[in-house]
């Protein structure tokens, strides 16, 4: 009878853990289409990149602008564009620009796949360590199936208006990525160049060709 009861709990825990995942899932694509829906955005964000081991917590401000599969990236000290094909990143201080192609793998992490884009390489369950006042944030772990870059990505939601608060990127050097989205305003008249550099418009900007 015993031995009956434990395989029942762990049937039932399996059933509840799966139902939790499909759950998680489905919220995370409500997020994600919501968001893809958007002609363009422009959001607000802070950064932090910390390493427990190497005494590093770095934070940052910044904007993110996103068009499809362009972005532009404007932190402090540094411009990173793409307009899909090539990246352009601008270091501000030694005015040069580094110009190389866009990785096109699975494992090239861009702001334009964390925010518009889902898929089945991935597994999402609710993290249920993590508990908020408020009720309809939601912490959802993503693990890729296979070898990547990045052991896991953590996300915070707001189930009830679908939106992306926050996400975190835990590398396998220790690297902890996090971003927290302050303000998002989509559908924007954004002017023709937001997607790429032009070395003209910055003179004394030295050209650095990796491609």
């Amino acid at each position: 009878m015993k031995n009956i009861l434990v395989v029942l709990v762990m049937i039932t825990g399996g059933m509840l853990f799966g139902q939790s995942a499909k759950k998680a899932e489905q919220l995370l694509e409500e997020v994600v289409n919501k968001t893809a829906s958007y002609k363009n955005m422009r959001v607000e964000i802070s950064y932090t990149m910390v390493n427990k081991e190497m005494d590093i917590n770095e934070k940052r401000g910044g904007l993110i602008f996103i068009s499809g599969d362009n972005y532009r990236i404007e932190m402090e000290g540094q411009i990173i564009i793409s307009n899909g094909k090539t990246v352009w990143t601008y270091l501000v201080d030694s005015e040069e620009v580094l110009v190389s192609d866009l990785e096109s793998n699975d494992e090239n992490i861009s702001p334009t796949k964390i925010l518009t884009t889902y898929n089945s390489d991935y597994k999402a369950r609710f993290d249920t360590d993590n508990k908020y006042k408020n009720a309809d944030l939601k912490a959802i772990n993503l693990r890729p199936n296979d070898g990547k870059q990045f052991e896991k990505m953590s996300l915070l939601v707001n189930q009830k208006n679908k939106s992306l608060e926050s996400f975190s990127i835990y590398d396998k050097n220790g690297n902890v990525f996090t971003y927290h989205i302050l303000k998002l305003t989509p559908n924007l008249d954004l002017p023709e160049n937001t997607f790429t550099f032009n070395p003209e418009d910055y003179p004394d900007v030295e050209v650095v060709d990796m491609r």
